[in-house]
């Protein structure tokens, strides 16, 4: 087991109008998700995001990478990239990238099925998607890094 390890993880869902956010917890390996913010073209509010990072107190961030279907990076890849640098610049955490493909769908899917109307501008799933990448993260490649991780 590595030195380092885990207790708490912020996973996000970055995107350029919303950015998700969840909050997962290293003994269970579960994830739960919490209001997402606003962004303008991908900025967000940073002074609103350190207020959430000071009440959660997380050990690391999770930034979940839109890669195109075949595994290539997309302007939106290299976007999410630079987020999560700003991240562990002005915070002084490390972060971990992970591989979202399909995972806003997902919501989506998972949203519906829970009565969710289908209007994600005004009802974002964002927190659902940040959610899902951060539970992946953690019970895959992540595994190791969590306090009690095999």
């Amino acid at each position: 087991m590595t030195e380092l390890t885990y207790k708490s993880v912020m996973g996000f869902d970055f995107g350029t109008r919303n950015i998700g956010i969840a909050m997962g917890q290293a003994i269970t390996r579960t994830a739960n998700a919490i209001t997402p913010i606003r962004a303008k073209d991908g900025i967000p509010n940073w002074d609103e995001l350190g207020r959430i990072i000071e009440e959660w107190q997380p050990d690391a961030f999770v930034v979940g990478i839109p890669l195109n279907m075949d595994g290539t990076e997309s302007e939106m890849s290299r976007r999410a990239r630079k987020f999560g640098n700003r991240l562990k610049g002005r915070f002084n955490k490390p972060w971990h990238p992970t591989d979202e493909r399909l995972t806003s769908f997902e919501a989506k899917e998972w949203a519906g099925k829970l009565g969710h109307k289908g209007h994600y501008g005004s009802d974002p799933v964002d927190g659902m998607a940040a959610q899902l990448i951060l539970e992946s993260w953690m019970n895959g490649e992540g595994t190791e890094l969590l306090a009690g991780g095999e």
